[in-house]
């Protein structure tokens, strides 16, 4: 039988141990600074920040074009001859690389795609379900592994609360009146992925310790997660006392692993140093 190979974008964070370890292909998308057109992943998040403090800008980020995605795809072709593709995609609502991926796809047989309509750690919750499927199943036939995935999508469940007012600001997602009003109140927007789209659904007041607890409470009580996996994501700047307390959450919570992810530069443009989000996967 034809082996499977997954393929996603860097935009999903997933940690490259992970990528390595179950042969999961990773395409980078794009982040342009102070005029040089970087890969996600070339980059350094540490750098972006420095960028910001010294200009008070942030980067901006584009999508993986046509003729990556092309080389992307061939090169899988090359390295596994005979194999199905199956691509899991960042949303479609927030960048154009799935609308791009469609395109470079039409040249290919045996290439599906799959639009996640989510980002970070609620894309990596798709894409590692997947693994997890495929390998107890490894002969599954690959239109009912396709079905299984797509059942998923709308059981990914990510909600965020961005490091940094600052980011939302530079970035202009947010207005200067707004920024000083919450700057001044300590208020943090949680960002949430509704239907792929990057929506604000609450506002938190305080500083990120009890914030980060106030989210996963709420996160907890809105969704009924399936505890054999949750992921939270941070960006650097994260105090470790706030990623243990969130740890002895999880665990009296009842679920059974934790994978802690960093976000890349992708998501770090726009969340700003000392975020923290959480992704999982309804039952």
């Amino acid at each position: 039988m034809n082996r499977i190979i997954l393929s996603t974008e860097s935009g999903a964070d997933l940690p490259k141990d992970l990528a390595d370890k179950h042969a999961v292909q990773v395409v980078p998308m794009h982040v342009i600074m102070d005029g040089h057109d970087y890969l996600d992943g070339d980059l350094s998040v540490k750098e972006i920040y420095d960028f910001h403090n010294r200009t008070k800008k942030i980067p901006s980020t584009t999508a993986t074009n046509v003729h990556e995605y092309h080389e992307f795809f061939t090169r899988i072709r090359k390295n596994y001859p005979d194999s199905i593709i199956i691509h899991i995609g960042y949303t479609s609502k927030a960048s154009s690389s799935f609308q791009n991926a469609l395109i470079a796809a039409e040249d290919f047989e045996d290439l599906f795609l799959i639009d996640a309509l989510n980002v970070t750690g609620g894309l990596t919750a798709i894409v590692m379900d997947a693994v997890t499927m495929l390998e107890k199943e490894p002969a599954i036939e690959p239109l009912q592994f396709i079905e299984k995935i797509k059942s998923k999508v709308p059981k990914s469940r990510l909600a965020f609360v961005p490091g940094s007012l600052e980011f939302l600001r530079a970035g202009g997602r947010v207005s200067n009146i707004a920024y000083l009003g919450g700057a001044l109140l300590k208020i943090k927007p949680c960002i949430e992925l509704i239907e792929g789209n990057l929506v604000s659904i609450r506002k938190y007041r305080g500083e990120i310790s009890g914030v980060a607890e106030k989210l996963m409470r709420d996160y907890l009580n809105q969704y009924n997660i399936d505890r054999e996996q949750l992921y939270f994501i941070y960006s650097i700047g994260l105090n470790e006392s706030i990623k243990q307390r969130m740890n002895e959450i999880a665990n009296q919570s009842g679920f059974e692993n934790v994978i802690w992810i960093q976000a890349g530069a992708m998501i770090s443009t726009h969340s700003g140093p000392g975020g923290f989000g959480i992704a999982g996967l309804e039952h």
